[in-house]
């Protein structure tokens, strides 16, 4: 039978593949649960090799609980943690003083993984949609909403522990920054400016840290907290990047959505603002040349980010995103050193 008059068989119809697992990445087992698409495979397996003298029944709850705290990607914490410790060695005008400076970096910690447990509350039901955080804890259904929240409210009162050893300034502006860290995930249904109360709840351990070591907060605490909002915006704006077609379908908002064609201009303008604004904090804290070379650092980490986006592919605005950790640290660095050498 020639292959014109042979009867042709139905096609069945073809299914998305399964995402590859990246290089390196742990093979999910009954021990180890599939984890999301950006977690750290580095991260990962260090928090494996931690937990795996726990019992076998336990280990793959508790990492559960690990990666909805988003331990698995330290890079959030160190994105909050570079400015609060910007404002600790401004505000001590040296090395800050070793009690608010354990206590600060502590919270960032205990904050950020609170911030991420209410945030996946919060999208339980976007989550699913979007294919990088279709494999997060509450969205795979390996943690409960339930649970969720109490993981939120025992991170919560940990960090509240923590701010009850500063002062009655510190004490009054945390309640805020918990305000600011319970409402942003919830921002992105009604504006597409969630980057910008992110930004806010990111920053607000700077007026806090100020607090914490002057009893007030100085127009340099302010100026320092408005930067950070400016900077919060960038790297999340490349963050939401990576997930912008599906959040048109999901419904969700951002300013990548918001900023469409023009995002990389956009973007160029408020990298270009947050230098400015970082420049004016150099020159009210009196800093010297160290920091001024750590901003031209900085100039040539925003640009280098801008050549990766330029294609606007997943892939490179998840590493743009991850890039601004040596921003950060590059800032840090020169303030430490403008003010030891001053």
């Amino acid at each position: 039978m020639s292959s014109s008059t042979r009867k042709r068989q139905p096609r069945r119809p073809a299914s998305s593949p399964a995402p590859r697992p990246r290089p390196g990445a742990p093979r999910p087992t009954a021990k180890t649960p599939p984890q999301p698409a950006d977690s750290s495979t580095r991260a990962t397996r260090v928090l494996l090799k931690l937990l795996q003298r726990l019992p076998a029944r336990y280990r793959a709850k508790v990492l559960d609980y690990l990666v909805l705290t988003r331990m698995d990607r330290p890079i959030g914490a160190l994105l909050l943690l570079w400015p609060t410790w910007w404002a600790l060695w401004l505000a001590a005008g040296d090395f800050p003083p070793w009690k608010p400076l354990i206590i600060f970096t502590l919270g960032v910690f205990a904050m950020r993984a609170a911030g991420c447990a209410i945030n996946d509350y919060a999208d339980r039901k976007l989550d699913p949609q979007v294919a990088r955080t279709a494999g997060r804890p509450i969205a795979s259904g390996r943690v409960t909403p339930r649970e969720a929240l109490l993981v939120f409210a025992a991170l919560l009162a940990f960090a509240f522990v923590l701010v009850l050893f500063t002062n009655a300034l510190t004490i009054k502006l945390s309640f805020a920054g918990a305000a600011l860290a319970a409402i942003y995930p919830f921002t992105k249904r009604w504006t597409y400016l969630p980057q910008v109360v992110l930004g806010a709840a990111f920053g607000w351990s700077i007026p806090m840290a100020f607090a914490a070591v002057m009893h007030t907060v100085p127009p340099l605490g302010w100026l320092l907290f408005l930067g950070n909002i400016l900077w919060s915006v960038i790297y999340d704006t490349e963050y939401a990047m990576v997930d912008r077609d599906d959040d048109l379908k999901a419904g969700a908002k951002s300013t990548a959505i918001l900023f469409g064609d023009a995002d990389l201009p956009i973007l160029a303008m408020l990298m270009g603002t947050f230098l400015l604004a970082m420049l004016f904090v150099g020159q009210r804290a009196a800093l010297g040349w160290p920091y001024w070379l750590s901003l031209l650092v900085a100039a040539g980490l925003f640009g280098y980010q801008l050549w990766l986006i330029r294609g606007r592919a997943r892939d490179a605005c998840l590493a743009a995103f991850r890039h601004n950790n040596w921003l950060g640290l590059a800032l840090w660095i020169g303030i430490v050193l403008a003010l030891a050498v001053r």
